[in-house]
């Protein structure tokens, strides 16, 4: 348990109209349904809301942003400082003239795919097969199907740590494969994307496929973070995980996906330490089999239990 300081903070938040919450569990809310609660869970209802709210506070004060909790591992001992998690004040969607979408950042990539079929817009499919937010999109150049946020991002808007907002053009993002350079302290709040014309009925039926593929090659009903590993130049992560004798490797309740193992799952009631000391023994065996160090795309956040590893340190005894 953290010290609770949210009174501290509503004493100097007046005008604060979004939720904030102490020791808020962050494993009901995450796709792996592990990990430990953030010290202060802070629900803004808008944008003006997270504004005021990042203005008002301390530099002393941590803050980490989660949008759908897809791609994110929380560590058992949780997040010391503000976990920030946008809620419906940030859900618009809206066509604009000329084949654009407006998109606040809390939406669900299925979800602005769907908007953009409706709306006649062709390009945006791809987000069909990807799960978490148009936040997560923006943050980690979240892609497939050979395209990625980078080629349909006109620009986005984002609140740096003080409070300050910001519209940041395609060029102004700093986007490489699954990594964009905008500091880490700012938060998304709305994407505006370009499409083409299209016909609704023609890009439902690409969607379809993107689909149809992802329900046939990927672990979608299971507890996972999704792509663990980001594909190495010239390399498949999950072969490279597959070459390495790691599918189907165990650890405590986390487990490498048979179907796709360059997914780790949640099986059987694991613990944060478990998923990740399983990601990082897959490293380490994929490290010693190919000379590949594999990077993790899943976000890790917070700590360990008091007296426990995190990181390259929890590579070790493998169980089956």
């Amino acid at each position: 348990m953290f010290p609770d300081r949210t009174n501290e903070l509503k004493a100097a938040l007046p005008d604060l109209r979004g939720r904030l919450m102490a020791n808020a569990p962050l494993r009901d809310i995450t796709w792996f349904r592990v990990g430990g609660a953030a010290q202060v869970l802070f629900t803004p209802a808008d944008e003006a809301d997270l504004a005021y709210f990042l203005k008002s506070i301390g530099p002393e004060w941590p803050v980490f942003v989660i949008g759908l909790g897809s791609n994110l591992l929380v560590r058992d001992g949780g997040v010391r400082g503000i976990v920030v998690r946008l809620g419906r004040g940030f859900g618009e969607i809206r066509a604009e003239p000329g084949h654009r979408l407006r998109v606040g950042t809390v939406v669900p990539d299925v979800k602005a795919a769907r908007a953009a079929a409706e709306a006649g817009i062709k390009g945006l499919a791809f987000y069909r097969g990807i799960p978490g937010s148009i936040g997560g999109a923006l943050r980690m150049n979240a892609g497939a199907h050979d395209r990625e946020t980078k080629d349909v991002l006109v620009e986005a808007r984002a609140i740096d740590r003080f409070g300050d907002i910001h519209v940041l053009a395609n060029a102004d993002m700093g986007f490489t494969y699954r990594h964009c350079g905008v500091s880490p302290e700012w938060i998304f709040t709305e994407a505006l994307f370009q499409g083409e014309p299209g016909a609704t009925a023609d890009i439902v039926r690409e969607m379809e496929v993107v689909a149809d593929y992802r329900e046939k090659n990927q672990p979608i009903k299971e507890r996972t973070g999704g792509s663990t590993f980001k594909n190495p130049p010239g390399h498949s992560a999950w072969r490279l995980v597959d070459a390495a004798g790691c599918r189907g490797l165990r650890i405590g309740g986390a487990k490498v996906s048979e179907m796709h193992c360059n997914f780790l799952i949640n099986d059987a009631e694991a613990s944060g330490e478990d998923v990740e000391r399983l990601g990082e023994t897959v490293r380490a065996r994929v490290k010693d089999s190919s000379g590949v160090t594999l990077e993790w795309e899943i976000i890790r956040l917070g700590e360990p239990l008091p007296g426990r590893e995190k990181g390259e340190a929890l590579a070790g005894k493998v169980t089956s």
